[in-house]
């Protein structure tokens, strides 16, 4: 009998649980954490930064490439001028001028190059940052999923328990009025019920909170109609742990911050080259177009195109600088380079050292997370069996309401952990594929 009592509590809850739900937005895992790397503010961040060593990289570039520059200028002199027969006379007169040049740099010691290789590596470390947050969050998201997740099972254990108590409730308060129990034993039972109901607030309250925790990491602005699933590739039973040192080799080759890392390395080796450039000269080439127009006050004068014909002028030259003594900048600025280089060699070696720190912790938990569960599933099943023996036992009235009640709040404490050691080993596995 009561068996069937207990079925129809679970599936009244399970109708207020869907009713709930098919009113709310329901989010899948993979929705959450895409609406995050959407809209996440650190995210956007990066990816400023990213396009800022982008900039940085295509200017880099374009260095190597000839600059062209025009230049027009206008004078006036007032008293004495000179004329064209190369005599100064008490004339006012005004000049003008224009040309167009260019500058292309023929050799600098391979410092463009270096240059290029050294922004492309900074560009490179920025993707991988911004893969590395993205990482982070995913994460998180999955973290405050869980949690989530968890508190709406515990919500659908408390609503069940205090189904059962008010049946109880009903049961024995019946039975009193008809003079077959002493009113006394409704004392404990109402006891029990109020606590049941503060903690079914106190669930409710937790939930909430999630959902607000959760609605914020995936910049949700309406977290009263959020709701969340348990999907299929989630179920534990579905979940396998992977060794740590599988997963350590799969980070080797893909973890973000192990290439970032790796690409500040790059980087830093080219700021050397950058800087043993210095020590070799520079040549640069030119090419400069220019004319100019004269004018007398008061005396004939050439026509305007007349004259850009006449003064028409062409300059060809190259520059060739040689470093002699810098006051030792350049001997400074190698050391200080090759100080980075070691410096970002260090980074690598801390970053693979917390690497594999973290995947052996992770794997160490996801195994204790593993023994766990076994442990809760079959503290579950025996908290079942105790309960069903103290019901039959108070039924036949040879278990008083405390018996029955510490039974019932024993299984309910192995429910609830139960539920969460299933999530934690949820959480656990997906940690450990996270971390491939």
């Amino acid at each position: 009998m009561m068996k069937i009592k207990l079925t129809i509590v679970l599936l009244l809850s399970a109708f207020v649980v869907v009713h709930l739900s098919a009113t709310s937005k329901v989010l899948s895992l993979e929705q959450c954490v895409d609406s995050a790397l959407t809209y996440n503010r650190n995210i956007r961040q990066q990816e400023l930064n990213r396009a800022s060593r982008d900039i940085a990289y295509e200017q880099a570039r374009a260095n190597l490439l000839p600059n062209l520059n025009a230049s027009a200028g206008q004078s006036f002199m007032f008293g004495r001028s000179l004329i064209a027969d190369n005599t100064y006379r008490d004339v006012n007169s005004s000049q003008s001028s224009f040309g167009i040049g260019s500058n292309v740099t023929l050799f600098d010691g391979m410092r463009m190059k270096y240059n290029i290789e050294a922004r492309r590596a900074e560009l490179l470390a920025s993707k991988a940052d911004l893969e590395k947050i993205k990482e982070d969050i995913r994460l998180n998201v999955t973290v405050a999923y869980l949690q989530v997740l968890l508190l709406k099972e515990n919500r659908q254990t408390a609503v069940s328990q205090l189904e059962l108590t008010r049946q109880k409730v009903e049961q024995r308060s019946a039975l009193v009025t008809a003079g077959k129990l002493p009113e006394g034993e409704l004392f404990e039972l109402n006891a029990q019920l109020a606590k049941e109901e503060l903690n079914l607030t106190r669930v409710e309250t937790q939930l909430k909170l999630a959902l607000l925790d959760l609605a914020q990491i995936i910049e949700l602005n309406d977290f009263e109609n959020l709701d969340v699933e348990l999907t299929a590739a989630m179920k534990e039973a579905e979940l396998k742990i992977l060794s740590a040192n599988e997963v350590y080799q799969s980070a080797l080759l893909s973890r973000p911050e192990l290439k970032a890392a790796e690409y500040r390395l790059m980087g830093s080796l080219k700021n050397v080259e950058i800087a043993r450039a210095a020590y070799l000269p520079t040549l640069n080439f030119g090419a400069q177009v220019s004319t100019g127009y004269y004018n007398l006050a008061g005396v004939p004068n050439n026509s305007f195109s007349q004259q850009s014909r006449d003064n028409l002028s062409t300059n060809l030259g190259f520059n060739l600088q040689i470093p002699i003594f810098n006051r030792f900048t350049t001997r400074n600025q190698v050391a200080n380079s090759k100080l980075a280089v070691e410096n970002s060699r260090i980074e690598i070696e801390n970053t693979r050292i917390q690497l594999r720190k973290t995947i052996e912790q992770a794997y160490q938990n996801a195994l204790a997370a593993q023994a766990r569960l076994s442990a809760a599933r079959r503290s579950e099943r025996a908290s079942q069996e105790a309960y069903r023996y103290a019901e039959q036992k108070y039924e036949a009235g040879r278990a008083s309401v405390y018996d029955l009640y510490s039974a019932k709040a024993n299984l309910a404490q192995a429910i609830s952990e139960l539920s969460q050691s299933k999530y934690e080993y949820i959480l656990r596995i997906n940690v450990l594929e996270l971390l491939k």
